[in-house]
């Protein structure tokens, strides 16, 4: 039995959000297109869902033919059974990701992010998983006074928190 190790360069266009997770069936397609219709008014997404057994096919819903596109193309660079790639514009993860994480058929979520993202694969002679993520770049110091006060406007600025 062989285990190789690759790692693989997400192809999400600029300035766009993307959720990697994983998922047990096929029914997640769906639900999570739902979720999404139903979550932020005007968002715009693509999702993949690449199944795991029978035909093996990656499944895609999604309002926006362009981002299902770049989601179909996330899917197939990983090529992980059972996991699923939503990109979005027009909303935040931080919008969407409680109800998705409520999905009854969501394992787990690798990230939610607008950073460049590289997923870590193995590869065994039963196929393809993800053993985890590379979430943007590494930390270069820790925050100071001003980037206190930065970060503090910035969120107030999004609306997440009050005046």
């Amino acid at each position: 039995m062989k285990l190789e190790f690759e790692l693989v360069q997400l192809p999400v266009p600029q300035d766009l959000n993307i959720v990697v997770g994983q998922s047990h069936f096929i029914k997640t397609v769906e639900d999570l297109a739902e979720i999404m219709a139903g979550s932020v008014p005007g968002v715009r997404y693509g999702l993949a869902f690449n199944e795991a057994s029978g035909p093996c096919l990656v499944r895609t819903e999604g309002n926006d033919p362009e981002l299902v596109k770049a989601a179909e193309a996330c899917a197939l660079a990983v090529g992980a059974g059972h996991t699923f790639y939503l990109i979005m514009k027009n909303a935040y993860p931080i919008n969407v990701l409680d109800r998705i994480k409520a999905c009854p058929e969501v394992c787990q979520i690798y990230c939610a992010t607008a950073n460049p993202v590289q997923v870590m694969v193995a590869t065994s002679d039963q196929g393809r998983g993800i053993m985890g993520v590379i979430d943007g770049a590494s930390p270069k110091g820790t925050e100071g006074e001003q980037d206190k006060a930065d970060r503090k406007g910035l969120l107030r600025r999004f609306g997440y928190k009050l005046a």
